[in-house]
């Protein structure tokens, strides 16, 4: 009964970390020079993600975008994907996203064109 028990309880704890691979800190792809780290953690019934972090040609320093929200309400769609929003710093917009996460890493597409054309990003797990 209690291999049972145990059995189940793993089971269970398994699948609650497979659910929300998204969470945690990620690293951006560099976009003009710059990356940042990012938290991703829980915000309604989604994941957000905001700015904790941010370097420019490796070396850290104090971007006016500390604490913004990047990833916005990403929704989880099954199998490690999600869709949602995201900000990009750059040009100070936000774009239909989806993300797909595997292992260490996730992909990460702002799109326009109802899903037409998008841009996207590698960006890897620190935390």
């Amino acid at each position: 009964m209690r291999h049972i028990i145990a059995t189940a309880f793993l089971a269970l704890a398994g699948t609650a970390a497979a659910a929300d691979p998204i969470e945690g800190v990620w690293q951006t792809q560099p976009d003009e020079g710059s990356f940042a780290h990012v938290t991703i953690a829980p915000c309604g019934g989604a994941f957000c993600g905001t700015i904790t972090r941010t370097f420019k040609d490796r070396a850290e320093y104090q971007s006016p975008n500390l604490g913004r929200q990047i990833v916005i309400d990403m929704a989880p769609q099954g199998g490690g994907n999600y869709s949602g929003k995201v900000w990009r710093p750059a040009n100070d917009k936000i774009y239909n996203g989806k993300a797909s996460v595997q292992g260490d890493r996730m992909s990460l597409s702002g799109c326009v064109a109802g899903g037409l054309i998008c841009k996207s990003q590698t960006w890897a797990r620190v935390q």
